[in-house]
């Protein structure tokens, strides 16, 4: 296989990380986009180790758009070309609308959405040009429906996903290009503990929970045929379906299941914009520190038995 170029955003955590990863496991040229260099330059390390054709290293903010256009230009000076374009930069947000502070709430959309708009604005002009190349924008599962506590993320990841198709339409005159979209559910990344938190409790990645390197070679998979993307386990469609067909039941279960099965009960609560508003290096890591996810719902069931014994007394 003759290597490709491949930039990935969000490159320095979780699934942008474990993309590297596995690109460089194919020999390829990475560029990596996140917002700290410490923490790109340690998963550039990691690719090179791992067989990566070459490394860069590009620290940028997605949210802002002239970021986005030097890391861009400085990748095609350098490889002349690009081949994989891989958005994966995200954050999170927890709390109600009110309770969000406007600047958090504005960032998650400025990072999530905008910041996906402002990667493909450059992009697109040298995968037009050159005739071929694909876009991936990672997703959510959240992406097609409504849980508690999560309307910046929500509304993010709806459109996302409503970006991946206007791409689609805008580019049928190029049949080369091919724009892939995967939408993971409950994923063993830290950007549940990287969250900016407003409400009382702390979130965690739901069951059933997949490692990122399985995902990872979703979006490399949805790189070359788009079809291969899509939901990233069976449980999504089930939810979905939920959403869709029974909005009544959906909407009266998803409070109780979403506190035990996507919320830490048992953590402490630690009020504040997490890595929101900055980059929080030191957190950055390829997985999270949540644990088993049965074990976590268990806890939260003995934790909800223990307050309403509490209450009672």
């Amino acid at each position: 296989m003759s290597p490709r170029v491949v930039l990935v955003t969000g490159a320095s955590s979780g699934i942008g990380e474990a993309t590297a990863r596995l690109s460089a496991r194919r020999g390829d040229h990475l560029v990596l986009l996140a917002r700290g260099r410490e923490a790109l330059e340690r998963v550039a390390a990691d690719c090179d180790a791992l067989g990566a054709a070459t490394t860069m290293v590009t620290p940028a903010d997605v949210s802002d758009d002239d970021d986005v256009r030097r890391a861009v230009a400085a990748a095609v000076e350098r490889h002349g070309r690009l081949d994989v374009v891989v958005g994966d930069a995200g954050v999170v947000a927890y709390g109600r609308i009110q309770d969000v502070p406007v600047e958090v709430f504005d960032a998650v959309l400025a990072t999530n959405l905008h910041g996906s708009v402002n990667l493909v604005r450059h992009v697109l002009p040298v995968l037009r040009r050159q005739g071929e190349g694909s876009v991936v924008l990672v997703g959510s599962l959240i992406g097609h429906i409504a849980v508690p506590d999560m309307a910046a993320y929500v509304v993010s990841k709806w459109g996302l996903r409503g970006l991946v198709r206007q791409l689609r339409v805008d580019n049928r005159d190029r049949p080369a290009l091919r724009f892939g979209y995967v939408a993971p559910g409950g994923v063993d990344t830290p950007i549940y503990e990287q969250a900016a938190t407003y409400g009382d409790s702390v979130g965690r990645p739901p069951f059933p929970v997949q490692t990122p390197e399985r995902v990872a070679a979703r979006v490399l998979a949805a790189a070359a045929h788009p079809w291969r993307g899509g939901q990233s386990n069976a449980a999504n469609h089930v939810i979905r379906f939920g959403f869709r067909v029974l909005p009544p039941v959906y909407d009266r279960l998803v409070g109780p299941l979403f506190t035990l099965a996507a919320q830490d009960l048992e953590r402490e609560v630690e009020l504040g914009p997490g890595n929101v508003l900055e980059s929080r290096q030191e957190r950055n890591a390829l997985r999270g520190t949540h644990g088993n996810a049965l074990v976590g719902i268990a806890r939260n069931v003995a934790e909800l038995g223990r307050r309403r014994k509490a209450l009672a007394r």
